[in-house]
């Protein structure tokens, strides 16, 4: 019996009882856990019931319970206060949820919550003139994982990625390439071409401090490229091309993957005839400037210290267009491009005003898949000084981030190998999983909302609330399997009746709940719901391995049946890791 059905049958006996005691069958009703193991393998309140029956709620649990038998589905009922607690027949409870879990497989967790409806998650967005930093791996990080979510609960899933390829800040490595690059590439000079291209932008800054006529010549060159100068053009297109190889030499290490690019150099005009058409339809206005306007409304905003309604400017007097003018229609055409049911913009909690104000305005102007944009905002995070060097200032590079992770990891691994047993391939292979499995799971483990000091050492250890903890509770799963399997141990009519101690129920438990908290995630666009599950299901694995056998278990019987309900836990770990984006290993 799935576990849904069972969830129904135990609220339809409640019911039953229910109308046995009162004449009457209860308006609301649901099926939870009780706090301790003991009490129960499941727990329903009856506070929702004091109103519709007009007695308290523990009285109306006891009623209840009186009328209500135990059966073949319901091994024991008890009322506990306002509860009514419930244990479910093993062969029931373990046997048939089990059994669903591992004959679903990677479908587990998964449903059709989202089935029809077609969803964009948008995210990284990074400039073309200088590598990807820590910042960037946190925004690619929850997108991927908030897609993987929406795609696991029925969504059609686009993956975009909006890249910021104009404008004075790229004409700024540009000019210094040009000035003083003398030729060189990143094959001449051996390194990555979007750190190549970054080198110059940095050099551009120094020069600038010292020479201020360097403005002046940025600005032509933006003009330029504006004008489609095919000097300027092919020379932004080389530069561009460097960055978008080193770009893509880093999404494959970290896992990232896009479905869709779409690139400033394109979107940066969109908007003027929407703004337009607002005008006509008198949702914005012009102010005593001759500014294109929106005044923000004043439920949401509130006024100004003046006592006036904030306002927005969208186009200048000049018909020059501002970023909130190129995102009303980029924004559009996404919708358009996609037939987008939702649009989600994974961007960091420093635009969240620009966000709420774009939102506004989209309605204002008549879009009714407004109400279906989301900001995804995340706080900064900071790598404790001292921790790693950054390649700028205090910006942390990826690539360097995600090497140190990969030599800790590989540290580790050598650590636990003393005799050198492992392949220096092997080693590789698991390093890198570890090591950016550790970034990834770090990063996606609080609330998006919440900043970050992230700290490679707490990061990479195989204790506590880490990717290397969950990923070795999946690993010592199959090495149990694989033992049985080397054992030619076969399952012999497992008997889940004999299951049934605190830690085989608190296991079961995490079990049941991971679909619902991945629904929630998709739900609350927090991925960290997700994590901190995984995190409890393989905490809860290890407290039950720790304190009984499973391959030297009393009885045959009892061995099987714990081994269908280490390999449904080994089900639930690797579908949670992979919608986290963290691979699991078979060995550590």
């Amino acid at each position: 019996m799935p576990v849904d059905k069972l969830k129904e049958t135990i609220l339809d006996k409640i019911g039953a009882a229910t109308e046995k005691a009162y004449g009457q069958l209860p308006e609301q009703l649901e099926v939870g856990f009780p706090p301790n193991t003991e009490m129960g393998h499941f727990a329903v309140g009856c506070f929702a019931l004091a109103k519709q029956f007009r007695k308290s709620p523990a009285e109306i649990a006891g009623n209840i319970v009186d009328h209500l038998q135990a059966d073949d589905v319901i091994a024991e009922v008890s009322a506990a206060g306002p509860y009514i607690n419930l244990k479910i027949a093993g062969n029931i409870l373990f046997g048939d949820v089990c059994n669903q879990i591992i004959s679903r497989d990677t479908a587990y967790g998964s449903s059709d919550m989202g089935r029809g409806r077609r969803a964009m998650v948008e995210y990284l967005a990074p400039n073309t003139n200088k590598p990807l930093h820590l910042g960037h791996l946190r925004n690619g990080a929850l997108g991927m994982a908030v897609a993987n979510m929406y795609q696991a609960t029925g969504h059609w899933v686009v993956k975009a990625n909006l890249v910021n390829d104009r404008g004075v800040h790229i004409c700024k490595s540009m000019l210094a390439w040009q000035r003083w690059g003398k030729g060189t590439t990143p094959d001449s000079e051996g390194i990555k071409g979007d750190h190549f291209v970054g080198k110059f932008y940095v050099r551009y800054a120094r020069e600038a401090e010292k020479d201020e006529n360097l403005e002046n010549e940025i600005q032509q060159m933006l003009q330029k490229w504006e004008a489609g100068d095919p000097e300027t053009i092919d020379l932004w297109k080389k530069m561009n091309g460097w960055v978008y190889d080193g770009f893509a030499a880093t999404y494959r290490r970290f896992g990232l993957l896009f479905d869709v690019f779409y690139y400033e150099s394109d979107t940066y005009k969109l908007g003027k005839d929407i703004i337009q058409q607002g005008l006509e339809k008198k949702a914005l206005a012009l102010d005593q400037n001759g500014n294109t306007v929106f005044f923000l409304p004043e439920e949401e905003f509130g006024r100004d210290k003046d006592g006036e309604l904030k306002r927005v400017t969208v186009l200048r007097s000049d018909e020059t267009a501002l970023y909130i003018t190129q995102d009303i229609g980029t924004a559009i055409l996404k919708i358009t491009d996609h037939n987008l049911d939702y649009s989600i913009y994974v961007v960091g909690s420093e635009q969240e005003y620009h966000f709420k104000c774009l939102f506004a305005m989209l309605d204002a102007l008549g879009y009714e898949w407004a109400k279906n944009c989301y900001h995804l905002s995340y706080g900064m995070v900071y790598l404790p000084e001292g921790k790693m060097k950054s390649r700028e200032g205090n910006i942390v590079d990826a690539d360097d981030l995600i090497s140190e992770m990969i030599k800790l990891a590989r540290d580790e691994i050598r650590q636990r190998d003393p005799d050198g047993k492992l392949s220096e391939e092997e080693v590789k292979i698991r390093a890198q999983k570890i090591g950016v499995g550790a970034v990834k799971f770090y990063l996606l483990r609080v609330r998006p909302n919440q900043s970050i000091n992230f700290d490679p050492a707490e990061s990479i250890s195989f204790d506590g609330f880490t990717g290397p903890y969950c990923q070795y509770a999946y690993a010592r799963i199959s090495g149990i399997q694989e033992k049985a399997k080397s054992a030619a141990i076969a399952l012999q009519n497992p008997d889940f009746s004999l299951l049934g101690n605190a830690e085989e129920v608190q296991l079961l438990q995490k079990l049941i709940e991971f679909p619902a908290e991945v629904q929630s995630a998709v739900q609350d666009l927090n991925p960290s719901n997700v994590a901190g599950h995984i995190f409890n299901t393989a905490r809860a694995f290890n407290q039950f391995y720790n304190k009984h056998q499973v391959l030297q278990a009393d009885s045959e019987q009892l061995m099987s049946a714990r081994l269908e309900l280490i390999k449904a836990t080994a089900v639930v770990l690797k579908m949670g890791l992979r919608l986290l984006g963290v691979e699991v290993l078979e060995n550590m």
